[in-house]
């Protein structure tokens, strides 16, 4: 999402207007003072930080974007009034016609206005990004290896490694061989290393898909994640494990979420 944005048109633009159709979705400003910030700036570049995605303003406020299940950023061009069903949230109109509307169906995500200094002291606080240099099997294992809590539990800690949710969690631990209930720090230093190079590869992969698509999300330019397609557990339970045929197994006893792993080859 944040590469498709900061290719778009909205990269360079003005803001010309902001609505505010659900405020309980804001973070760090209300709906009053994200206008009185945001209209008169201009969206300088995108990126994404762990599972967000931030805007830069000319200004050197940020709009951090945590989408969650259901939340989109859609580019409209040709103007808001394009937009269509009950699910806008926001909408920044941009002088040059076009706009860029937040869309969350459930309102599970999260927009934020955030200061320099805000936007430092949240970012201080996660973990090193899983595609960065820095993040190396050494760094890896010592932040993983040091909790005693279930390892996939470790791996959606964003003050441990930024950026894996659960889906990409159970796809890495599968492809890494470890049962998702294991005490990370049991893991030998081999299983360790196993394990970062699957939660990279895993997470590359869904960047060159576009990430994941569920019932009616779509990117910026209204295409559709293809990571899903590859996932071999993810909402595969009661089937059979492509490696080594044993049935699939789900459980919701890891943090509420669900968990597929396959108890043939996963140990």
């Amino acid at each position: 999402m944040a590469r498709v944005l900061h290719a778009s048109v909205v990269r360079g633009a003005t803001i010309d207007d902001v609505q505010v159709y659900r405020s309980n979705v804001l973070r760090d400003c209300t709906a009053k003072s994200l206008k009185h910030r945001a209209e008169g700036a201009t969206f300088d570049r995108f990126w994404r930080r762990a599972k967000y995605v931030v805007g830069e303003l000319s200004t050197g406020d940020r709009i951090v974007v945590s989408p969650r299940f259901t939340g989109s950023l859609d580019i409209e061009r040709g103007g808001w009034h394009n937009a269509r069903g009950d699910y806008t949230v926001i909408v920044f109109a941009l002088k040059d016609g076009n706009a860029l509307r937040y869309r969350d169906v459930r309102r599970l995500g999260t927009v934020a206005l955030m200061s320099p200094n805000r936007f430092t002291e949240w970012e201080g606080a996660m973990g090193p990004e899983p595609l960065e240099a820095t993040f190396t099997p050494a760094v890896f294992a010592k932040n993983v290896r040091s909790s005693s809590r279930a390892i996939k539990t470790v791996l959606m800690d964003q003050r441990r490694v930024a950026g894996i949710g659960n889906i990409y969690a159970n796809e890495a631990l599968w492809h890494a061989k470890i049962r998702p209930s294991r005490r990370a720090s049991t893991l030998t230093l081999a299983e360790s290393g196993r394990l970062h190079k699957e939660s990279v590869a895993v997470l590359r992969s869904a960047v060159d898909q576009g990430g994941t698509s569920f019932r009616d999300y779509r990117d910026p330019n209204g295409e559709r994640g293809g990571f899903l397609g590859l996932a071999k557990v993810y909402s595969r339970q009661g089937q059979p494990c492509v490696r080594c045929g044993t049935t699939l197994k789900s459980s919701h006893a890891i943090e509420n979420r669900i968990t597929v792993w396959c108890t043939g080859c996963q140990k």
